[in-house]
C-alpha cells in the first residue's frame, strides 16, 4: 500500500483523526511529534547537539529536557527554532522514509503524521496527503483550554507554521474538524471507504 501523509495546523485535531482512521483502516502509524520526543529523550547524538546549541540549563535534574522551556524559547526566537528543526528534522525524516520504503508493494497501510509536512517539502513522498483543519477560533480555543497555553505562545506556534489555508490548497483531501466527534467520525469513515475502494 502507498504511504499516506497526514498534516494540519497545531490543535486542529490530527491525533484524534488518526485514531479514528486506524479503527477503520488498520495500519502502521509514524508520529513525528512522538519521534521528536523520543530523540530528545534517548538519542545521544541528538541530545548532545541540542545541549550544545541551547545549553545544559535546558535539562531537568533527572536528565530529561524541560520541553516546556525549550518550546517557549524556540518559538520566541525564529533563529533558535530553525536551529532546533535543523537538528531534529533530518533524524525524523530518516526514520519514516526508511519505514515507508518497506511498505511499498506491501499489503499493509503506512500513515505518517507530520505537522510540518509541507514546510519540510515531504509531500512528494506520499501517494495522498490529508490536511486536518478547523477554524482559527477553534484552534486558538483548543490551545488555551486543552493545552493551557497563553495567547502569546499560541500565536507564536501558529505563526511558525505554514498558514492553514495554504496547506488546504496543497492537500489531496481535507478533514474539517470544527464540530463534534461524531462529525469527525463520519468524515473519517467516508475517507476510509474511499481509500479501501481505491487501493483495495
Amino acid at each position: 500500500m502507498p504511504a499516506v501523509g497526514i498534516t494540519g495546523g497545531v490543535a486542529t485535531g490530527k491525533s484524534t483523526f488518526v485514531r479514528a482512521l486506524l479503527r477503520h483502516v488498520p495500519g502502521e502509524l509514524f508520529d513525528a511529534d512522538r519521534a521528536a520526543r523520543e530523540l530528545l529523550e534517548h538519542d545521544p547524538v541528538v541530545r548532545g547537539q541540542v545541549c550544545e546549541a541551547f545549553g545544559d540549563s535546558m535539562l531537568l535534574p533527572d536528565g530529561a529536557f524541560d520541553r516546556a522551556r525549550l518550546r517557549a524559547e524556540v518559538f520566541a526566537d525564529e533563529a533558535k527554532r530553525r536551529l532546533l528543526e535543523a537538528i531534529l528534522h533530518p533524524a525524523i525524516r530518516q526514520k519514516w522514509t526508511a519505514d515507508a520504503a518497506k511498505h511499498v508493494g506491501s499489503a499493509s497501510w503506512y500513515f505518517v503524521d507530520i505537522p510540518l509536512l509541507f514546510e519540510t517539502g515531504a509531500e512528494s513522498c506520499f501517494e495522498r496527503v490529508i490536511v486536518v483543519g478547523c477554524s482559527p477560533a477553534t484552534q486558538r480555543a483548543r490551545l488555551r483550554e486543552q493545552r493551557g497555553l497563553d495567547d502569546r505562545l499560541a500565536e507564536q506556534i501558529i505563526g511558525a507554521q505554514l498558514h492553514l489555508e495554504q496547506k488546504i490548497l496543497k492537500a489531496d483531501h481535507l478533514i474539517w474538524n470544527d464540530s463534534t466527534t461524531e462529525c469527525l467520525e463520519g468524515q473519517t469513515a467516508l475517507f476510509a471507504g474511499w481509500l479501501r475502494q481505491r487501493h483495495g
